[in-house]
């Protein structure tokens, strides 16, 4: 009898760590490039005037929702492996998309493209999966509306987002505004939007998110200033003022992004955790608004060497070295949210495994903004690590661990997280009994190249393709 092909939405990625040796080696020009930095990169090189060039582009699913959307837009790019060209038509050249532009699960994508075109004046809808279509928008709505934003949310301030035509002649107004919660995309969003504004804008935030986009905007040619504050209880905030660009002109990026930070933490605490590991990762991404984890490791007596420090197209990268370490649990102080935990706040997957294998009590709070990301974070991981023998328990905005106890081993579920798939696959190499990841290839999301890159340093680390059990 001749059998019926299987085709792939019948197929489910299955990724298999096994316990087993140390981790060993050097990893050089395999850390993708930093994603929040290739989103920007491709999308502001779209908004600049002429041809910009940007080397170790993070080429994945999540990046290329921003591709296709520039494409939507009327501007042409093409990729030589991770080097990508972008011939940038101007803020105001963007071109009205024929539908609506799919951000896919990338709440960065959508973000960053509602202030760009909030400055361009195009008309557009931007909308995206089931998961971006529940993740919160009034977060740049509401602000955007403002600034004489011309744009409609859906329901409670939700995806799909429509933004109306706007004259050239109609500048937008200049915002005093501070954001409730540290947030990089909402900012950059509005920091977009005020490109086209009639004057300065001010953005306030309670803490020190991300400033890739002050780096970017002022290397292109945008007067932007910004600035920590600390006020008596040691609480620090931000200050950001954009001067809008007369005339609204964009001078072409010419970079190199250094290696993502967040993919690096993944084979961080894998050599941490696992016995013998000694790795050496070059040229990381070490901007202070990203390396949280790196501090709070540190404190739990991490063996982690920084060295061959130097600056990369305006951001700082260096040279980490980390061997197998005994670490101890450790107790975020009340209000860290503002500080520590903003700067961390993607790699919290895989510091809950580093904490499993820690001695003694992990607590982790303020951190409620987990549950807002592509899974509950917080819930999602609390379900999965129960699943593999960790003593974990979920609170309202964190967890807490103790760890020090046997980790089994078992079969869990990426959630459609790309940062939880990779978590548990780390907790697998250091195990009693592997760690099977179902639906595991979301993945690519953000770093394709992680099984190759760990089974090069030595780890039993498989892939595997089967039928979807129905």
């Amino acid at each position: 009898m001749k059998s019926t092909p299987v085709t792939l939405a019948e197929l489910e990625h299955l990724m298999v760590a096994v316990p087993g040796g140390p981790l060993l080696g050097t990893v050089k020009g395999n850390i993708p490039g930093d994603k929040s930095m290739s989103h920007r990169a491709a999308l502001f090189a779209g908004l600049a005037d002429g041809e910009s060039i940007i080397e170790n582009f993070l080429v994945s699913g999540v990046t290329q929702a921003m591709l296709d959307a520039l494409t939507d837009l009327g501007v042409k790019w093409s990729l030589d492996e991770t080097t990508l060209h972008v011939w940038g038509k101007g803020v105001r050249g963007l071109q009205p998309p024929e539908a609506p532009i799919n951000c896919g699960n990338s709440a960065t994508t959508l973000r960053l493209l509602a202030g760009a075109l909030a400055a361009a004046g195009v008309p557009a809808v931007l909308d995206g999966s089931a998961g971006l279509r529940s993740r919160p928008m009034k977060r740049i709505v509401e602000p955007l509306r403002k600034m004489n934003v011309p744009i409609e949310a859906t329901g409670d301030g939700l995806a799909p987002l429509k933004l109306v035509e706007r004259a050239e002649d109609e500048p937008l107004k200049p915002l005093n505004y501070t954001l409730p919660v540290a947030s990089a995309q909402v900012k950059s969003c509005l920091m977009l939007a005020a490109l086209a504004a009639d004057g300065s804008t001010t953005l306030r935030e309670p803490g020190p998110s991300r400033d890739h986009t002050e780096r970017m905007l002022s290397s292109m040619g945008v007067e932007v200033h910004w600035e920590e504050k600390q006020n008596a209880h040691q609480q620090v905030s931000t200050v950001t003022t954009l001067k809008a660009p007369n005339p609204l002109r964009l001078n072409p990026l010419q970079m190199s992004l250094p290696g993502d930070f967040s993919a690096a933490a993944f084979l961080i605490v894998a050599a941490l955790i696992t016995p013998g590991s000694n790795v050496v990762l070059q040229q990381v991404g070490l901007n202070p608004t990203r390396t949280g984890l790196l501090e709070v490791l540190i404190q739990m007596g991490a063996d982690i060497q920084v060295s061959n420090r130097s600056d990369q197209g305006g951001e700082p990268v260096g040279d980490l070295t980390i061997r197998c370490s005994k670490l101890k649990g450790f107790i975020f102080p009340p209000g860290s949210a503002a500080n520590l935990v903003v700067r961390m706040i993607d790699e919290f997957p895989v510091y809950a495994v580093a904490a499993a294998f820690a001695e003694g009590v992990t607590e982790v709070r303020d951190a409620g903004e987990l549950r807002l990301k592509e899974s509950d974070r917080i819930s999602a991981l609390v379900q999965e690590l129960l699943a593999i023998g960790v003593d974990i328990q979920e609170t309202r905005d964190g967890f807490v661990i103790r760890g020090g106890g046997a980790v089994r081993g078992g079969s869990v579920q990426a959630h459609g997280d790309h940062r939880l798939a990779m978590a548990l696959a780390v907790a697998g190499l250091a195990s009693q009994q592997a760690v099977t990841i179902h639906q595991a290839e979301v993945v690519s999301e953000s770093f394709p190249g992680f099984i190759p890159t760990l089974r090069a340093l030595g780890a039993n680390l498989s892939e595997a393709k089967i039928r979807r059990s129905v």
